[in-house]
Formats: C-alpha cells, structure tokens, sequence
C-alpha cells in the first residue's frame, strides 16, 4: 500500500447539540409564590408582631405601674399576735367524744403601713385541737388606719362539743393533759379590704394560724410551772 502524503478527509464532525428549550407549565408543586398568598403571609406576619409588641408594651406598663405603687405606698404585711392565753378546762370524755373547754384569748393586730388603712368585714376565731375544730367565734368588724395596733382582750371561748379524736389522738390528749401543756391551734378567717388614698380595693381572705402552747391552769396554778409565752402568728397559705 502506498503511504498518503496529503491530508486525510474523513466524515465531517456534527455541530454539539443545543439543548432543548422545556415548558414548565405553572401548577402545583410550582416554586413560584402566589402574589395573594404572600400578601396574606405579609400581612399575617405584620399582626404577630405588633400584638406581641402591643403585650409586651402593656406588661412593660403594669410593671412600671407596679413599681412605682410599692416605691410610693412600701406596702407591709400586717402582724398578728396572741399576746395572752389561759386554759382553765380542756377535759375530754372518752365514753361521749365530748370535749369540754374554757380557753381566754388576747389578740393583737398591727397594720404598719403609712398610707394603708383596712377594712376588717369579717373575723373570725377558730381552736382545733389535733386538727379537729372544737369552738368558734365572730369578732366584731372595724376600720384600722395607719400605723395602728389593734387589741381584743378576753376572748373567751367556752362550752363544749363533740370531737371525734382518734385512739392516737386520745393517747396524745393524755400526754398533753399529763404534761400539764396542750398544743392548740387558733386560726383566724378574715375578710377584708384595703384603702389607699380615696379607693379601695375587693375583699381578701387571709387566713391566720397560731400555734399555741397553752400550759393548763387548775384553780389559778399551772400544773407544769410554765407560763404562756407570747406567740406571733403566721399566714396560712
């Protein structure tokens, strides 16, 4: 064979395909946002933010509010005492569940406040003994003013009722009675309201426990040689 000098000339080279122009037809599944949907999203969005800033505007405000009425006002709990108490009956009869009772009671309250006064609506004293609520009494209603104490002297619970202590608690009443000491609790139910200025606020009801050590007293002596001491009661919550 015969070498080939010249240029070779082959088939000719197809141009490179251009690629085809496709038609994406709008529909579901379609990334392209709707002008009212992202209107009505726009717009949704813009509501949240300004209610939320409307809270926070208003929290933001009664905060505020809240503390300048404690910077103005300092408001201050009331205080509650039992300044004096005596037991002279506290015998119990297994064969009747009766409990017969002579309790005296002296009751303080202090409002400490400056620019508080209070509306006493109600008051009401309780004495349990192991839980078990054995008498009761309504005192009578007042108005204290600022910085006021006010004293109840000689409360006098006295009578007798049915109390339905258990075995354990009639073993500890044996106790308390052989001590010459028995653990009674007073609790005091209150209604009241408070006064600032020319307004006054809706009623509260506070509940008041004292938890009293009252030694038992027989014809004037006290059996354990004690004597009861002053107590400061506390809230209830």
């Amino acid at each position: 064979m015969s070498n080939l000098n010249g240029a070779y000339y082959g088939p000719s080279i197809p141009p490179p395909a251009k690629p085809s122009k496709s038609y994406h037809r709008p529909g579901r599944g379609s990334s392209s946002c709707n002008p009212f949907s992202c209107c009505c999203g726009c717009l949704f969005n813009c509501l949240c933010t300004c209610v939320f800033q409307i809270i926070c505007t208003i929290l933001l405000i009664i905060a505020l509010a809240a503390f300048i009425f404690w910077l103005i006002v300092r408001p201050n709990q009331l205080k509650f005492y039992a300044t004096n108490a005596t037991l002279t009956q506290f015998n119990f009869e297994t064969n009747n569940r009766t409990l017969y009772y002579n309790l005296a009671l002296d009751l303080s309250i202090r409002n400490p406040n400056k620019r508080i006064g209070v509306y006493y609506d109600n008051i009401e004293v309780r004495a349990l003994y192991e839980g078990e609520r054995f008498a009761s009494r309504n005192l009578q209603t007042f108005y204290q003013g600022h910085k006021n104490t006010t004293t109840f002297d000689n409360i006098v619970l006295q009578g007798q009722n049915l109390v339905l202590l258990s075995n354990d608690d009639v073993s500890e009443y044996n106790e308390d009675r052989n001590s010459g000491t028995f653990d009674i609790d007073v609790k005091i139910y209150l209604r009241l309201r408070f006064k600032v200025g020319l307004v006054k606020t809706t009623k509260f009801k506070p509940k008041i426990h004292c938890d009293l050590k009252l030694p038992f007293n027989t014809n004037g002596t006290t059996a354990s040689g004690t004597t009861f001491q002053s107590t400061r009661c506390d809230y209830d919550w």
